[in-house]
């Protein structure tokens, strides 16, 4: 019974030093933030989310970045109708997925300071937008602050598979560096044929 409670102080130990020193920290540090939102980031791939976006942003006096939105000519459309400032708004066209949207971007918010993210998505789309980009911002110390934009009547459930794949996507990248999506495809594509 003595070995099993040092055997579980020293596991705590650990996780605690990890949290504060080690790998865990920049999540811990993302988790505690007190910072106010300094950044809005629309995932694209519906206007009704740009349009959200852009109005938080001339509401909140606060920079715009969006991932993968409507086509060019028709976000400065959107841009120019919000009344916002082209140099505050940030049309990005990098990424080609969840996971994409904020790996494309995570270094450069680290670097220009961003501690809190306000995240824009459909309300579909946002537990695993919230799953991918919790994992991916957290672990450069960037919390995010989800925002759902109604998908009413066009919501599609997203499945838990999708979201623990995406996950796991998220924490290989971390790890890694690189997406793994592209490899496994590769080498086990009977996995990927339904998709």
């Amino acid at each position: 019974m003595v070995l099993g409670g040092r055997l579980l102080l020293l596991c705590a130990a650990v996780v605690a030093g990890a949290a504060v020193g080690g790998p865990l920290r920049p999540f811990v540090e993302a988790a505690l933030t007190n910072h106010q939102p300094q950044r809005i980031l629309v995932l694209g791939g519906d206007a009704d989310r740009e349009r959200m976006g852009l109005h938080l942003a001339r509401r909140m006096n606060l920079p715009l970045v969006v991932s993968g939105g409507t086509n060019p000519e028709y976000a400065q459309h959107l841009v120019r109708n919000a009344g916002l400032p082209q140099d505050r708004v940030r049309l990005d066209y990098r990424a080609e997925d969840t996971l994409g949207n904020f790996t494309s971007l995570v270094d450069e918010l680290e670097r220009d300071g961003v501690r809190h993210l306000l995240l824009v998505t459909s309300e579909d789309h946002l537990p695993r937008a919230m799953a991918v980009g919790g994992i991916v911002a957290g672990s450069r110390g960037i919390r995010l602050t989800g925002v759902p934009v109604s998908c009413q009547p066009k919501c599609r459930d997203e499945s838990l598979g999708k979201r623990v794949g995406d996950g796991l996507r998220a924490a290989a990248w971390v790890i890694t560096g690189r997406d793994l999506k592209p490899w496994a495809r590769r080498n086990w594509p009977q996995l990927f044929s339904a998709q």
